[in-house]
């Protein structure tokens, strides 16, 4: 961390013994967000998640694939994510980062747990399948990529169409039926910043945050939780924000399901 980002950290810190964010924002009030369906013309589905500055597109191709060996019956989720340089001058080209892996691995935790696509359904034949790639982008980084790369990927695929498939071919040209959705999770992000617990960090807070949380949730269950830095949360704490992503959830969920 260089002293500019020590700066920042310190001034966000001080802030916070105030009870203030830098935005203004009140402790568990989220940023501006928006939803954009559809921006990728040629992909089976897409969506543009905005959270204040963090932006996030993701798109969806389906193929036809051999099933997994352990799973001969079924089709199959993948989620990747790209962390373009032109998103922040944090991000470089080159293999995949422990960032990026860890980005892909909880929006697609999310929604495997959920089971917010029914497998065992994409089966096509013996040793036929559809695969559900979900392939995630980050435009603009100011902070919680998580919660805006979730919003993407379930808006993507909650308008994915599936295309025709016929004597062996695929036909993109041609839309066999949308893709059925059993579920709509969400995701939302919480930072501990020495006593202080906010909701929707942006970069600078994720900069001085000592332990994040990261929880996924339905109308009713909590689907997957993911905890990051060597900072803790008390069990009261963590038993207040699952209440919190609740909350949270019925107003994300309208984003994704738009028509």
């Amino acid at each position: 961390m260089d002293a500019i980002d020590i700066v920042k950290v310190n001034y966000i810190k001080e802030l916070l013994t105030k009870k203030t964010r830098e935005d203004g924002r009140e402790m568990l009030a989220m940023r501006p967000i928006s939803v954009v369906h559809g921006p990728i013309e040629h992909a089976e589905g897409s969506a543009q998640a905005d959270i204040g500055a963090t932006r996030v597109l993701a798109g969806v191709k389906l193929m036809v694939e051999e099933p997994m060996k352990d799973t001969p019956l079924q089709g199959s989720l993948s989620v990747s994510a790209e962390l373009l340089p032109l998103a922040s001058a944090d991000y470089e080209t080159g293999p995949p980062s422990p960032e990026s892996i860890e980005f892909a691995r909880v929006v697609d935790r999310g929604i495997r747990a959920g089971e917010c696509i029914n497998l065992p359904e994409l089966f096509i034949e013996e040793g036929k399948v559809w695969c559900v790639y979900v392939d995630l982008y980050v435009l603009n980084y100011d902070g919680n990529l998580f919660d805006a790369g979730s919003l993407a990927a379930m808006s993507a695929l909650y308008k994915t169409r599936m295309p025709k498939y016929e004597d062996g071919k695929v036909i993109r040209a041609e839309t066999a039926k949308q893709l059925k959705i059993d579920n709509v999770i969400t995701s939302t992000t919480f930072a501990k910043i020495g006593n202080s617990i906010l909701i929707d960090p942006t970069k600078n807070e994720q900069d001085a945050t000592d332990a994040r949380l990261t929880i996924a949730t339905d109308d009713e269950n909590i689907r997957a939780m993911q905890k990051g830095l060597s900072g803790s949360f008390s069990v009261k704490e963590v038993s207040e924000l699952v209440e919190e992503s609740f909350k949270k959830h019925k107003e994300l969920k309208g984003y994704t399901t738009v028509d």
